[in-house]
């Protein structure tokens, strides 16, 4: 399988490849991010979700793939530290604001400041109409989040402390969409960078969780959370592992631009499953939202 990716790195099937695996990870990433809101305590959900992530991935990296050399070993640690402010940026956000409030401003933030991260670092050049795409993605992502807060019912200031961090949350995933695809690509074999960043990135918050559970004065039944734990974990291997190898075969920006459509998903699913409404206004800005990512892609 790796030798499959990296002969096809900047080729067009490369390119096509990209494409979907940076569609796949939309999907899933929307999955996560409802996973992690939910019903639970969104510190306790992550911390759940990396301890699976941790179990699932330490035979992998462990006993299957080599161990990692030289700086990589740094890149990791780097990765680390990055994952660990975006993780606790998304869960102070969803403590303070509903799932449709908060994941569209984090993601509307998103593709824009990574486009620009990655036109400087990779060095990455769109035309005019791409740029436009981009444009047209964020803003509707972000007119989406405003919408989505004219009918939120928590407090105003709970909800502009909320709409604060998943900004800074938003830039914290331009960050590391642009450091992973630095990782992803500085090291041979993308499936041994992977499998060790699945077990690294994911030692801190159950650690994080196991002290706040310890500390709720009715801490919920285990099991449905370790449950969630588990669907989660599963769902973060082929959300974050999908858009990685998608930013080693193809450009970062425009991956990132794909992989930002889960807020089509994740409106969906709001309304599907967590009961918070759509309506006409907002399947228009979906549209909208497609439209641009379509543009980026083919512009």
């Amino acid at each position: 399988m790796a030798e499959w990716v990296i002969a096809i790195e900047g080729t067009p099937a490369g390119r096509e490849a990209a494409m979907a695996l940076a569609l796949l990870a939309a999907v899933a990433h929307a999955v996560f991010g409802a996973l992690q809101k939910g019903r639970h305590d969104p510190w306790l959900s992550r911390g759940a979700i990396d301890a699976a992530i941790f179990v699932m991935s330490a035979p992998v990296a462990l006993l299957l793939v080599p161990w990692p050399e030289g700086r990589v070993w740094w890149i990791l640690l780097g990765a680390l530290g990055i994952h660990f402010v975006y993780k606790v940026l998304m869960a102070m956000a969803y403590s303070r604001a509903a799932f449709t409030v908060v994941y569209p401003v984090v993601r509307g933030t998103g593709p824009l400041a990574t486009v620009a991260f990655a036109s400087v670092i990779f060095a990455e050049r769109y035309t005019a109409l791409q740029w436009l795409g981009v444009l047209a993605l964020s803003g509707g992502i972000l007119m989406l989040a405003a919408v989505n807060l004219r009918g939120a019912t928590a407090g105003r200031d709970e909800l502009r402390a909320g709409l604060g961090v998943a900004f800074l949350g938003g830039l914290s995933v331009a960050v590391y969409t642009t450091y992973d695809a630095y990782g992803i690509r500085a090291t041979p074999d993308p499936f041994t960078f992977l499998a060790w960043f699945f077990l690294i990135t994911s030692v801190d918050f159950p650690l994080v969780a196991a002290w706040r559970y310890a500390r709720m004065a009715d801490p919920p039944a285990l099991g449905p959370l370790l449950r969630r734990g588990v669907a989660g974990g599963l769902v973060a291997f082929v959300s974050f592992g999908a858009v990685m190898l998608a930013t080693r075969l193809d450009k970062v920006g425009q991956a990132a631009v794909l992989r930002e459509t889960s807020v089509v998903f994740a409106a969906l699913i709001g309304w599907a499953f967590l009961h918070e409404r759509v309506g006409p206004l907002r399947a228009a800005l979906v549209a909208l939202i497609a439209l641009g990512a379509i543009v980026v892609e083919f512009g």
